[in-house]
């Protein structure tokens, strides 16, 4: 009981089904953990290349272009904005069009493209503004960018966009499809894999952070954008050496147009009473051997109306004759299903406000404390987040072998728990995160004006702020993960790439948000006398802020409650 009734013909729907999913008639099964050397070793390149190539970017602009911090960092917000709604488009072109596997591969040759682009804007004097010294930059003397040096400095970031819009929304969606879902084996493979991404991604930010900006500020610029490109080659080469074992799942048409149909049929029967006989709907002439155990349910009844056959709507092969008036069970259980997911999605906005002040704020109290590590080490402050880094690398291994099998002993419930109580632990940690970055701030703070010297920087170890890193790296693991395995999972098949791309225009969201958050905060503590977030951290109330966004997170942790004790899970996979 699968299929969509949309505008393709029946023999491509039919076609679909058979070379996806069905086992008996495919002529591999999916080869699970064999592909994912290829699979997953891609990942790993491709996030060492662009993860290598962006980690030091604000430095690059500013030292070799001239730039100063306003317009650096306009170019790279705008940037960013583009990268991660890119996925979206992305998702939606290989979902509807051209499928996951070619979607990954022009998005691998953009983003070589684009970093060879970028290399060369190192390597050749032409490209760049002529150099400077420090002290020209500093009394802004310097000569800056031409319209062709910063043209071509842009084109080497669109084509960068382009395959962030090609790579993120697919990879994931594609290293599930290789795992067959109807054994046990196949979908502990499956649980696991999210766990190991994340980790992988974790160790490829720690060597961005370290080696590759070593190597772009004390080495040379050149090798530094060289080594991260020649990642992206190697990845593109273990990828399509993985053409022979990988499943393809060919793309079944808009998926738009699709959920559209849904309520415009929904619509058009509005004056119809539903029948108590599941015979009367509709449910297309095709079959799969992998099938969601779906059957119409009593949430959002109005919707069922599109799956129900009025007069003669059917064909005599058993097809719809307009889909626009007439649906599948599939369709409106899918439709279902998003209605479903988009509360659950808006929280994850919210939730995430506590991650993105970790880049921000927790830099700055590292500037105005202690950051001798030892006799002869000193911690850069901007590498504190290295903490949560390593907090996570080592924590989520162990929770995927060890915490996880002794949950499935105790709640009989794969993965020890559900996915929804997953995101909420995460949701708890964050709150967790922002009430201990308070307290730690005001003894911070405290200890600045008290004890501290003419710099302003407390007689503390750096150290002390390891606690409320390594809670947000519990964090992380717990929502981001969990968003990552909720929506590929909850997501319809068909949809995975879309549902992918929802993790990064949640990021995006929760960036703006917190812009929103800090403005807001920032002019009315001002107007009252006592601005919370003043240019000298020892002077502001640092502490009140993260006490107010630990406010608003349990809020919207409250709302999360409400959604989640309301969501329906999509049925399990069975074998027919």
């Amino acid at each position: 009981m699968s299929g969509i009734c949309s505008s393709f013909s029946p023999s491509e729907e039919e076609i679909g089904a058979a070379d996806l999913q069905d086992t008996n008639t495919n002529q591999r099964k999916p080869a699970g953990w064999k592909a994912m050397p290829f699979v997953l070793g891609n990942e790993t390149f491709e996030r060492l290349a662009s993860f290598g190539l962006m980690a030091n970017f604000m430095v690059y602009l500013q030292s070799e272009y001239h730039m100063n911090q306003v317009k650096a960092a306009t170019l790279l917000n705008t940037w960013s904005a583009a990268s991660n709604f890119a996925p979206v488009i992305g998702a939606y072109v290989s979902d509807a069009f051209i499928g996951k596997f070619w979607t990954i591969a022009f998005g691998s040759f953009s983003s070589l493209l684009g970093m060879i682009i970028m290399t060369l804007t190192a390597l050749l004097p032409q490209l760049r503004p002529p150099p400077c010294t420090h002290e020209g930059q500093l009394h802004g003397q310097c000569v800056g960018h031409n319209k062709a040096q910063l043209g071509i400095l842009i084109a080497s970031l669109c084509w960068l966009s382009i395959a962030t819009g090609g790579i993120k929304p697919c990879s994931i969606p594609f290293s599930v499809d290789q795992f067959d879902l109807t054994t046990e084996e196949g979908r502990k493979g499956n649980n696991s894999f999210y766990n190991l991404y994340y980790t992988t991604q974790t160790i490829v930010l720690l060597i961005t952070q370290t080696v590759v900006v070593y190597i772009q500020n004390d080495i040379s610029w050149a090798i530094g954008f060289g080594i991260p490109a020649l990642c992206m080659l190697f990845a593109i080469v273990l990828f399509f050496v993985g053409t022979k074992v990988y499943i393809y799942i060919k793309p079944e048409g808009s998926v738009f147009a699709a959920v559209a149909q849904v309520f415009v049929a929904a619509y058009k029967k509005r004056q119809l009473n539903l029948p108590s006989d599941d015979g009367q709907f509709y449910i297309p002439p095709f079959s799969r051997s992998l099938l969601p155990e779906l059957h119409l349910t009593r949430q959002y009844s109005c919707l069922n109306k599109a799956a129900l056959i009025v007069g003669d709507e059917v064909k005599q092969d058993g097809l719809c004759e307009n889909p626009w008036r007439l649906c599948s069970v599939q369709q409106v259980e899918d439709v279902k299903c998003l209605i479903n997911i988009i509360p659950i999605w808006l929280t994850s906005v919210l939730g995430f406000l506590a991650m993105n002040q970790q880049g921000t704020f927790t830099v700055a109290q590292a500037l105005k404390m202690d950051l001798q590590f030892g006799p002869s080490i000193k911690i850069p402050a901007g590498s504190v987040g290295v903490i949560t880094l390593i907090a996570i690398a080592i924590w989520l291994p162990f929770y995927d072998r060890v915490v996880v099998a002794a949950l499935e002993k105790v709640t009989k419930q794969e993965g020890g728990i559900t996915l929804l109580q997953r995101i909420g632990i995460g949701n708890l940690f964050s709150i967790l995160t922002m009430l201990v970055s308070g307290f730690l701030e005001t003894e911070r703070r405290l200890s600045a004006l008290s004890h501290g010297g003419t710099d302003g920087i407390a007689p503390m170890t750096v150290m002390w702020l390891t606690p409320q890193l390594i809670l947000i790296g519990f964090s992380e693991i717990f929502s981001i993960v969990g968003l990552i395995e909720f929506y590929n999972k909850q997501f319809p098949e068909h949809m995975r790439s879309i549902g992918n791309s929802l993790i990064y225009l949640t990021f995006s969201f929760a960036s703006y948000a917190s812009s929103i958050v800090i403005s807001v905060v920032h002019d009315v503590s001002a107007r009252h006398g006592s601005n919370w977030l003043s240019d000298d951290i020892n002077t502001s109330k640092l502490d009140y802020f993260y006490f107010l966004i630990a406010g608003i997170s349990s809020l919207n942790f409250l709302f999360f409650l409400f959604c989640a004790r309301r969501y329906h899970y999509r049925s399990s996979v069975k074998l027919m």
